[in-house]
């Protein structure tokens, strides 16, 4: 027996695309930002959106599907990890004492993303409150040169840093969608 899903995609104009132009919740009319702030804003924000798009649908078990051995890495693993880097990139800006790891030691967040439904919720409850989190931090700082924290990094490299690592769990995400059901797209 196959056990490899069929490909296929929702969208009807541009058959590698996750969704038709007019139904993606990503594009825009057509306009771009205005400046770099506002660039690196809508950026972060489509990868977010992107994360959560290639999770909807699924049931807890579809989420934490493993990838290949011996990997951990599901998508559920990657929502858990996304907050787990929201909070830890959020550290790097407020001046108190380091808030404390959501889920445990190293690999803990991927390793925990378990088939229930309780775990996943909370996953996604997380993640969103974390990505508040974070925002009302950045909002603070206009000036993407401002250096803060114990080691100067600028604003500027944590928003880059923040978009780099959800466009590589993005990809990612492409990927393990694609094993669970076939989806694919952008």
């Amino acid at each position: 027996m196959n056990d490899v899903p069929e490909r296929w995609t929702q969208a009807s104009t541009y058959p590698d695309m996750w969704a038709d132009p007019d139904e993606d919740p990503r594009e825009s009319d057509g306009a771009t930002p205005d400046g770099e702030l506002a660039t690196l804003q809508d950026f972060l924000t489509n990868y977010r959106l992107t994360l959560r798009m290639k999770c909807e649908g699924l049931d807890p078990e579809q989420l934490a599907r493993r990838s290949v051995p011996p990997s951990t890495m599901s998508l559920l693993g990657l929502v858990r990890h996304l907050a787990e880097v929201e909070r830890d990139w959020r550290n790097w800006v407020v001046p108190e004492p380091p808030a404390p790891k959501l889920y445990g030691p190293r690999d803990t967040d991927f390793e925990g993303a378990v088939a229930d439904q309780a775990v996943a919720a909370g996953a996604f409850a997380d993640l969103e409150r974390e990505q508040a989190a974070t925002d009302a931090v950045l909002a603070e700082y206009a000036d993407l040169g401002v250096r803060v924290g114990k080691d100067g990094t600028s604003i500027r490299e944590l928003w880059v840093h923040m978009i780099e690592e959800y466009a590589r769990h993005c990809g990612h995400a492409d990927l393990l969608r694609e094993c669970v059901d076939g989806r694919v797209g952008q």
